[in-house]
């Protein structure tokens, strides 16, 4: 069986005299869309509850992980051996509930250390959302900052206060398309849903899953949609609007 050494002697060649010439072209910066997209594969794959898939994937995200360490061994910054060390001795350091002598009754009390530990291992951040990524999509980075505000009391109390926030900021969308002002609608219409991500949250729901719920659901009724039309010998652009909209009231109702 294949151990992580193998990978990364797999990787060294393919970098190495003789190698792919692809891969010996590559540097950091070029690798970082392949890290993401094998990234939202693996979590394609868990949604798809497929342990088959989850594993290819899994190693697909594993192959670039390394490939980025050899990378980073060839300029003499790091190697896969560090990362390795590094992340086994955070790892240990954060959970001194478990390794060590502290207790944690639960999971917020392992939040509420983690972010001690955090703040005890170098210089104070000079703020609380540091470490929030830039690259996050920007629903899931909104939540991620609502989360972050929240745990130092700048929050609202319930969903019901954050769902009166939502209604005032849809009438200030209402009023910027009033004005016909592009820039004060763009803001308006973040503000909206930077709203809705907080009310996700505190509705314990993730609005990226949420979303992406809706993206599915919107997908299958569209495709039932196009074999309606198809049943009448027509395309979509074909129908009158009149029919296209009972057509689509028809499919909600049944899905």
């Amino acid at each position: 069986m294949a151990c992580l050494e193998d990978l990364e002697e797999l990787v060294r060649t393919l970098r190495g005299p003789g190698g792919c010439p692809w891969d010996r072209a590559q540097g950091i910066p070029d690798i970082k869309q392949y890290l993401l997209e094998e990234c939202y594969e693996v979590l394609d794959a868990i949604d798809r509850s497929s342990p088959g898939e989850l594993k290819a994937e899994l190693g697909d995200l594993l192959f670039q992980i390394v490939f980025i360490a050899r990378m980073a061994e060839e300029k003499g910054d790091f190697g896969l051996g560090d990362v390795l060390e590094s992340i086994h001795e955070k790892m240990v350091r954060r959970h001194p509930h478990v390794f060590g002598s502290a207790s944690a009754e639960d999971p917020e009390a392992v939040r509420k250390n983690w972010w001690k530990i955090k703040q005890a291992e170098g210089a104070t951040p000079r703020s609380h959302l540091e470490g929030v990524p830039r690259h996050l999509p920007a629903l899931q980075r909104a939540y991620r900052l609502g989360q972050r505000a929240s745990q130092v009391g700048l929050d609202l109390p319930d969903p019901g206060s954050v769902l009166a926030k939502v209604r005032e900021e849809i009438e200030e969308l209402e009023r910027a398309l009033g004005t016909g002002s592009a820039p004060e609608i763009r803001e308006e219409l973040g503000d909206c849903l930077f709203s809705l991500a907080n009310l996700a949250r505190l509705l314990r729901e993730n609005p990226e899953e949420a979303l992406q719920q809706s993206n599915e659901k919107f997908l299958a009724r569209f495709r039932r949609l196009e074999d309606r039309a198809r049943t009448r010998g027509k395309a979509l652009e074909e129908l009158e609007a009149e029919e296209l909209d009972r057509l689509w009231e028809e499919i909600k109702k049944t899905a």
